[in-house]
Order: structure tokens, then C-alpha cells, then sequence
């Protein structure tokens, strides 16, 4: 079916026969990319029928932590073909496709993410009726960080007057494992001007490069750019020129050299900039006329009888398209020739000739450039040129008025005559290199007339003679020695006649006696020779590399986590790491493996380390985490370092053997047994006695629980543990230590320490050996239950009736536990507080209210404290309050406290007698008041319902008693 054989093609899987018609291809990779900066890769196809018509393509992504999980990112035909995960990226144009022809795009993103490191996937579309050949390809990207660094050594802004000198450093450099070069170069960026225009450049090539403009005086070696040590580029314009004023800042670009083998600019960076002011000196300007510079150059200045010389002018001011100018060119002061403002050529009488013999030309060349050229040159054109520039205005008659001339700065052009040989070589004098480094070897030439070509031999101390390294020939064509066809091996040149030797990942077989040999070759067919030599000297990186295995745990326990720190110092260079670990006498193990490219192959279990790298300013430090270590990862750790050099690994240092033992840990409730056993696994004889001797160690260092010789006699024990430790010997033989009623000062590392006696033919006892074993203790603490009531009361009481002020506990954490109680007393809440009585764990009392009252203190049980002043007076009055602390037993620190609380307040007011005895008159007075008042009422209300009844009278006088029964009787 259709997706079986989609399946298939996306896999790869295809059996053609003859050779595959389709094929699609990408950047080969890895890629190294900078995080935050642009990522372009294309990706082309050939060999479909129709190659005019556009094809589509897609996008897709693998991560490293998930290689079997492919992401669908962009594509130039579905905009719905993307994850989710990388669609808002599409639609904000962070993400985009770009296409460049019918059969070629661009997939590009805007700014590199971490998470966009990992293996992408072009597909082309195939939209014919068959499939036939490569229809796919895959290349790596590595996101690196941003190690690069630019700065300048000013900022402020700078005036000089015309004719100082100018002088700027420029620090560039780059800390990326990486072997990347970098890129210098000087801007100005004048005012009014869109672009800034470079005065001179160091390429990544090392070649210097002067800007438009500034020709003339870098052959004139007013401006200079030189590298100092690793990061320095210092600019040194030794006569700055008004046309130099502006904005000046150094750029620094950091390249990498992909593996098809183009160079790609992974990041660039600006200093910032410098304003430069520069005032001119003894002239005067019309305020209304824009400034006029001028200047020229000589290609070459130094030149042979019979060589062409071009002579440039160049001319700087305000609207020059607009303007109509006069120049003409003078040696010394004779005119050779002048161009008008319409462009007519005038030649002076002494050199018409040589323009009628077409040895002299001069033309307009741009609307700021004149050019003039002599060939073939005499000897005796040499000398000092200028050009001198006048400024024509046109009337209104069309007639040109000249204004103000402007001439150049001179510029001194050598002619030498043939047959004359004036080359000279000054060669470097060679450091010693390190072993895996790189050979940077200067040869400068001096006097050239002619064309030359280079040849760099060497001399080691294997070789009779001088064998060739590389030469480049008089047309510039280089060609590498057979012997170092495999090498990193090139020749710069950072200036026309400076030819650099440069020879990457040295070895010591690399020592020796280096020459330059160069030949001048003259139109006439003549050849002069200079040669120069240095002896260069190789030092072993062996000598100069440290590493060092440290963990900053003396001791780890089981499930704990263990860093080892391998720390390696000396030269910086791409290096293999490898870390090992070896249990007992058996073979080291390998853990993992990095590359230089950061790559880690892991031969041990990886859920059980971590990596992480460190480069600090002396030493690169390689961290192993160890995460949950058990006895399984306990053994000797290693880590050795390697360098790759000529596609060989070669060992070269080995750290110290680390020993990693983790050690027993056991966790018990306090107030508990514990038993911590001791067992000899293996003995020399059935005969062997045994010492032993418990140590333990918490913080104060090592501290003997009890020694037993081979006898079983106590030497030595803590006395004041004899009541709570015990200790018994069982069969294997096994030793226990027993610690009963576990204390919180009981935790901490406890060993035990076996030495085995052995009886020789004469019955005398030795020792053979001694053995010790470790246990780490852990004492967990009862949770802090200590309560006392937290609420408020009020309490009113007099002179005749005593006040009790109650501290009751609600849980107690620990029978041990003791209980330090202390009352306190404050007038007013915004008041002082002031403990009155204490009751100390011992069952001392302290009475601290030190005035004529009377306190009975009471402990009726366990929980319950209570204070009771006798009698108390009104100044007894006030806010009243306990704080209880528990205490308990410690054997290191003897008793320690471990909780504190406090109660809620008690509101008491004490009143006097006089007043108590008022009170209760009032009372008493208010109480007969309101009897009698209600007897009255009563009263009242009886009589007036007897007046108004008209019924008979209750007396007898007035109602004789009816005397006969009836029946309700």
C-alpha cells in the first residue's frame, strides 16, 4: 500500500536498479550555532522530470533526549503541518522557509533556542507516480553558548588637533571549546553617513585589509592595526586627518569552519564607540563652503624599472555629484597632468610625450575618484607625489570660477632599477610551542622589487637535511609537502610582503630547526634567494597538565548523593575525559566518556550520574554526580584525560585513585534499643583472636564507646555510657553494640575497629591486622507536643482571699522530658515584663519578686505548676503569665532544651478591704431599697381593688356563717 512504501522511503529503504535518479541533500553537520542567533540551513533536490517547477519541502526535528520522537516543524506547501510546539514560532515569522529556486529553500530561525538543538530532516515532496532514490537527508545542529567578548579601551569622547596621533585597543576573545577564528576590524562612522566605512581589518585569515580611503597612508604605515597577546588589536593612526572625525568603534566576528568546509560567522559583537573630534590646524574655512579632503595613494609605492604605477586620488566633501572639480597630480612641483571641472585631460610639455606614447593616462573614474598611471616607470619617477584639488563654481555665464586649492598629504613612491637586489628577510624568533598547540612562525620581506615565492622547510633532529613543509610560487599557487598532506598546515599573509607559517596540533617530532626561503623573480628572468632560520622546541603537554580527583564528603552514606570533582590545569585545548571506577583488584570500569565536542558515550548505567564541566580562568573541573549511592557504586574512581593528536588519542595524565565507600546508614526513633552489628567476613585462621574498639564520632571527633582486648577484657570504656551500652559476641564471629534508650547526642558515625592475633610457634601473640567498618546513626526527635492553655481570663479577688495563678501542661513529649516553669507579672501590657518566681528542672526555686509578699509554690502533679500570692494588696494587681521549657537529657552536651511556650494572660485585680466593706453596704442597701419599694406596690394595689367591690363584707359582724351543709360540702 501507499503507506508501507512511504514508510519505507522515509526509512530509507529502497532497491533501485542502476543509479538513483532523486537526490536530496543538506548541509553536512554537526552545525555549531550560537544560542540567540540565527540558524540557516539549505536544502536542495535533483532529479525529478519537471526541474522548473517549484517543489515542497519539509521540516522536521529529533531531540537528543528523545531520538525516536520526530517533530513536525514547517512546511512549504501545509501551513497546518507544524507541532504545536514550534507553530507559534511559524506564525510570528520566528520560523520560516524561504525559497531560493525551483529545487532549493532556506529553513530559518530567527534566534536560537537551547531546545532547538538536535538532528533536523529536509524532505522533498514527491509528487510523481514513483519513487526513485534520496528523497531525504538529515543534518545535526549543536547550539553552543555565546562565549564571545568585545570591548574597547575607551569610550569617552577624544579631540586631537590634525597631524596627532590616535591610538585605541580593542579586547576580542572567545572562550568556546570550539576551534573558531576571529575577525577584527576598525570602524568610523561618520556624521551624516548611513554606513560606517572600515579604516583597516584583521580577516580570520590574519590578513590585514585597509579600508576605501584609507590605501594611502596604511602603505604609507600612518595606521597600523597590531595584535598583542591573545585578545589585544591596538589601532595606531600616527597623523589623523580631519575626514578621520566621527564615531569609531572596533568590530569582532567569531567564525567556524563548517564540515563541507565554508567558514560561517557564528556571532558578532560591537564595542562601544568612541567620538573622535578632530580640529584643524592653520586653516581657514569659509563657514558657507563645505569642508574639502583630499587624498592619494600609490599601487605599489615601492615598485621595479618597467612596473606599473597607479596613482589614485580621492576627493571627501558635501555633495560631491553636485560639484565640479580641478584636479591635477605634481611630483614635487611639476604638474604631470590635470583634469578639469568638464573632464578634459591637460599633460604638462615634459610629459606629452610619454601620454603620445601611451606610457602616461588619467581618467575620472567615479564621482569622488582620479586615477593616474604611468607605465612603464622610470627611475626617475621617483619621488614625492601629491594631487591638488580646486573647487569650480559655474557662473552664470557657464564660466567655471576656481576656488581654494586642497592639496594631499605626499606619498613617496621607490623605483629601482633592474639587475639590482635589494631583498632582505627578518624572521621571527620561535618560542617554545606546546605539544598539541599550534606553530605560528613569521617571515617578513623587505625590499621586494619583483615577484617572490615562499618555501618553509624544516630540519628536526631525526633529519640529516632540510625537508619542505609548504611553498607558494611566484603566481600564488601553494603546495603542501607530501609528508604534511594530513596536517593543519597553511601560510598567511597579513601583509603584502609578511608570509606567516602556520602548523595546527603539533607534536614533538614537530621540534626543530625551521627555515624561510624566498626568491625574488625579475621580468628579466633573474632570481635572487634569502633564506632565515629558528629553532623551534616542542614542549610534552605532559609536563604542563595537572589533573586531581577531589570530593568535597570525607565520608558518604548509603542513598546520599557524592560529588567528585576532577580538576584539570594547564594549557587549553581540546581534550577527552573519561572517568572509571574499580572495585577491589578487578578490571577498572568505565563510566562515561566526553569529547571534545561535548559528546558523552555512556558505558555505565546513566540514571545513576550526572555531568556538568566548569572552565574557570586556571582550570577546566569535570563534576561527577553520583545520585543515590549504594554499595554497588563504592570502589576507586578515576578520571583520565587524553588529547587527540594526528588522529591518535594519547593518554596524558591520570588522576589519583579516589576511594568511595559508602557506609551504612540506619534511622531509629529516640528512646528507643538500637543494636549496630559488627560481622568478620573473612578470617586467616580458626585459631584468630580478636580485639575490638567501638568508636564514635559526631562532632568533636572520634571519641572510644569501649575497648575489648583478644582476651574479651574491658581496656577502656566511657563511663558515663556503662548504664546504656552494652556489647555481645556472637558466632562468624559478630560483635554487636547495643545503645539503649537512644539519645539525640547518640547520633553520628559509629566504627568499630578489629584487630586479628595470631599465636606464632613460640605462643607469643601479634598482631596481624586491623580492619574497621563504619555505620552512620541517625536519631530522629519526637515532635514538639508541648502545650499550655492559650486563653485569657479575668480575675477579681481582695486582701482577705488568696490569688492563685495556675501553669498547666497538656501533653508532655518524653518521660525524660524536665520542665523549667517561669511566672511573670507587668503592670499594663505596654509595660515591662518581670519574672517574679522560677521553679528550675532540678526543683530549685528561685523567689525573683524580692518584695514583703508571701508565695506559696505548688506541684500537685506532673503537668500541673500553680503560683498563690497570700494575701495580696492592690499593687499585686496587674497581668500575669507562665512560660514552661522542656528540657531533656544530652550525652555530648548534657541537658539541652527543646521546646519553650507560653500561657495566655491572667487579667487580676486585687481590691482593699475599706472598699470591699462599702461595696457590700451599697449592696445591702440597694437590695432593702428594692424590697421595700415592692411591698409598696403591693400594698397599693390590694386596697384599691377592695374599695370598688359591692359585694358583702368579710366580717363576721356584717356576714353571719352559714352553719347548714350542702351538698358540694
Amino acid at each position: 500500500t501507499m503507506s508501507f512504501v512511504l514508510s519505507l522511503w522515509r526509512a530509507g529503504v529502497f532497491l533501485c536498479l542502476g543509479e538513483a535518479r532523486v537526490k536530496t541533500e543538506v548541509q553536512a553537520g554537526p552545525l555549531y550555532r550560537v544560542l540567540g542567533s540565527p540558524l540557516y540551513i539549505t536544502c536542495s533536490v535533483s532529479g525529478f522530470r519537471s526541474e522548473n517547477t517549484d517543489k515542497h519541502f519539509e521540516f522536521r526535528m529529533t531531540k537528543p533526549s528523545n531520538p525516536n520522537f520526530e517533530i513536525q516543524i514547517i512546511s512549504s506547501n501545509d501551513d497546518t503541518f507544524g507541532y504545536s510546539s514550534h507553530q507559534r514560532r511559524v506564525r510570528k515569522n520566528e520560523i520560516a522557509l524561504k525559497r531560493l529556486s525551483p529545487n532549493s529553500v532556506r529553513f530559518e530561525i530567527k534566534s536560537l533556542l537551547k531546545a532547538d538543538e538536535g538532528e533536523y530532516e529536509c524532505t522533498a515532496v514527491n509528487l510523481e507516480d514513483a519513487y526513485d532514490g534520496e528523497y531525504s537527508d538529515k543534518t545535526v545542529v549543536k547550539v553552543i553558548e555565546d562565549s564571545l567578548s568585545v570591548s574597547s579601551s575607551a569610550s569617552t569622547p577624544l579631540s586631537l588637533n590634525e597631524g596627532e596621533a590616535l591610538t585605541l585597543t580593542c579586547l576580542a576573545s572567545s572562550s568556546t571549546s570550539q576551534h573558531t577564528h576571529l575577525s577584527v576590524a576598525w570602524y568610523l562612522h561618520k556624521d551624516g553617513q548611513e554606513d560606517a566605512q572600515p579604516i583597516i581589518s584583521l580577516n580570520r585569515d590574519f590578513t590585514l585589509s585597509p579600508g576605501q580611503g584609507f590605501e594611502r597612508r596604511y602603505q604609507a604605515g600612518l595606521i597600523r592595526l597590531d595584535k598583542w597577546g591573545e585578545a589585544a588589536y591596538n589601532l595606531q593612526m600616527a597623523e589623523v586627518e580631519p575626514s578621520d572625525q566621527g564615531r569609531i568603534y572596533c568590530q569582532a566576528q567569531e567564525w567556524i569552519q563548517d564540515p563541507d568546509g565554508s567558514w560561517y560567522i557564528i556571532i558578532q559583537k560591537n564595542a562601544e564607540e568612541m567620538t573622535l573630534t578632530v580640529k584643524a590646524t592653520d586653516i581657514c574655512v569659509d563657514p558657507s563652503s563645505p569642508s574639502l579632503a583630499v587624498e592619494i595613494s600609490a599601487q605599489p609605492a615601492a615598485l621595479q624599472e618597467g612596473q606599473e604605477l597607479l596613482l589614485s586620488c580621492d576627493i571627501n566633501t558635501e555633495d560631491v555629484e553636485k560639484r565640479f572639480f580641478s584636479v591635477a597630480w605634481l611630483k614635487g612641483s611639476v604638474e604631470l597632468a590635470r583634469i578639469g571641472p568638464t573632464g578634459v585631460l591637460t599633460v604638462a610639455p615634459e610629459y606629452s610625450v610619454r601620454q603620445k606614447n601611451g606610457e602616461l593616462r588619467a581618467a575620472r573614474t567615479g564621482n569622488r575618484n582620479y586615477r593616474l598611471i604611468l607605465k612603464p616607470v622610470r627611475t626617475e619617477d621617483q619621488g614625492e607625489y601629491i594631487c591638488t584639488v580646486w573647487p569650480q563654481e559655474r557662473g552664470q555665464d557657464d564660466a567655471f570660477i576656481e576656488g581654494e586649492a586642497k592639496d594631499s598629504s605626499p606619498q613617496r613612491v621607490s623605483v629601482s632599477a633592474t639587475g639590482v637586489s635589494k631583498l632582505s628577510i627578518k624572521m621571527q624568533q620561535a618560542e617554545n610551542v606546546t605539544e598539541g598547540g599550534g606553530l605560528h612562525l613569521s617571515c617578513k620581506v623587505d625590499g621586494v622589487q619583483a615577484q617572490l615565492s615562499v618555501t618553509w622547510q624544516l630540519k628536526s633532529a631525526r633529519m640529516a637535511s632540510f625537508t619542505e613543509i609548504i611553498s607558494i610560487s611566484q603566481e600564488g599557487v601553494t603546495e603542501i609537502a607530501e609528508e604534511f598532506v594530513s596536517r593543519k598546515v597553511r601560510v598567511m599573509r597579513p601583509a603584502t610582503h609578511n608570509f606567516t607559517l602556520e602548523l595546527d596540533e603539533v607534536t614533538l617530532s614537530d621540534s626543530g630547526v625551521y627555515q624561510c626561503a624566498v626568491s625574488e623573480h625579475k621580468p628579466n628572468g633573474k632570481t635572487h634567494s634569502q633564506a632565515q632560520t629558528t629553532t623551534v622546541t616542542v614542549i610534552s603537554i605532559d609536563t604542563l597538565m595537572g589533573v586531581s580527583l577531589i570530593s568535597r564528603k570525607n565520608q558518604v552514606t548509603v542513598g546520599e548523593k557524592l560529588e567528585l570533582m576532577c580538576r584539570v590545569r594547564g594549557p587549553r585545548m581540546p581534550v577527552t575525559v573519561t572517568w572509571s571506577m574499580q572495585r577491589e583488584a578487578k578490571t577498572p570500569d568505565t563510566i562515561l566518556t566526553l569529547s571534545p565536542n561535548g559528546t558523552i558515550s555512556w558505558s555505565a548505567d546513566q540514571n545513576h550520574y550526572q555531568l556538568r564541566v566548569e572552565s574557570r580562568k586556571t582550570e577546566v573541573i569535570y563534576y561527577l554526580l553520583v545520585i543515590g549511592t549504594s554499595h554497588r557504586e563504592g570502589g576507586n574512581y578515576q578520571c583520565n584525560v587524553s588529547v587527540l593528536l594526528k588522529n591518535v588519542h594519547k593518554e596524558l595524565r591520570a588522576s589519583n585513585q579516589l576511594d568511595v565507600s559508602p557506609i551504612p546508614a540506619l534511622t531509629r526513633n529516640m528512646n528507643t534499643d538500637i543494636t549496630i552489628t559488627c560481622s568478620i567476613v573473612k578470617k586467616t585462621s580458626e585459631s584468630s583472636l580478636y580485639s575490638i574498639t567501638w568508636l564514635h564520632e559526631e562532632n568533636a571527633g572520634n571519641k572510644t564507646i569501649v575497648s575489648l582486648d583478644r582476651n574479651s577484657i574491658v581496656t577502656e570504656s566511657q563511663a558515663d555510657l556503662s548504664q546504656r551500652i552494652s556489647m555481645r559476641r556472637s558466632k562468624g564471629p559478630t560483635f554487636e553494640l547495643t545503645i539503649r534508650q537512644a539519645r539525640i547526642s547518640d547520633k553520628g558515625s559509629y566504627t568499630c575497629k578489629v584487630g586479628e592475633w595470631l599465636q606464632d610457634p613460640r605462643g607469643e601473640w601479634y598482631l596481624l591486622s586491623t580492619v574497621s567498618k563504619s555505620t552512620v546513626l541517625t536519631i530522629t526527635e519526637p515532635e514538639n507536643n508541648l502545650s499550655i492553655p492559650k486563653e485569657e481570663a479575668e480575675m477579681n479577688t481582695s486582701r482577705n482571699q488568696d490569688l492563685t495563678i495556675p501553669c498547666n501542661i497538656n501533653k508532655q513529649s518524653s518521660h525524660e522530658s524536665k520542665f523549667q516553669v517561669t511566672w511573670f507579672w507587668q503592670k499594663e501590657i505596654e509595660t515591662k515584663q518581670r519574672p517574679i518566681f522560677t521553679v528550675y528542672r532540678n526543683s530549685t526555686l528561685q523567689d525573683r519578686f524580692g518584695e514583703n509578699v508571701r508565695l506559696k509554690y505548688d506541684h500537685p502533679d506532673p503537668s500541673q505548676f500553680s503560683l498563690t500570692f497570700l494575701n495580696p494588696g492592690p499593687e499585686n494587681s496587674g497581668l500575669y503569665f507562665c512560660e514552661v521549657e522542656e528540657w531533656l537529657p544530652s550525652l555530648s552536651r548534657g541537658w539541652r532544651k527543646v521546646a519553650v511556650e507560653k500561657s495566655g494572660h491572667f487579667n487580676v485585680s486585687v481590691l482593699t478591704e475599706g472598699r470591699t466593706y462599702i461595696i457590700i453596704a451599697i449592696v445591702i442597701l440597694i437590695v432593702l431599697v428594692l424590697v421595700l419599694l415592692l411591698l409598696v406596690v403591693t400594698m397599693c394595689r390590694s386596697k384599691g381593688s377592695l374599695g370598688n367591690k359591692s359585694g358583702p363584707s368579710l366580717w363576721g359582724e356584717s356576714m353571719p356563717m352559714n352553719t347548714s351543709r350542702s351538698g358540694d360540702d
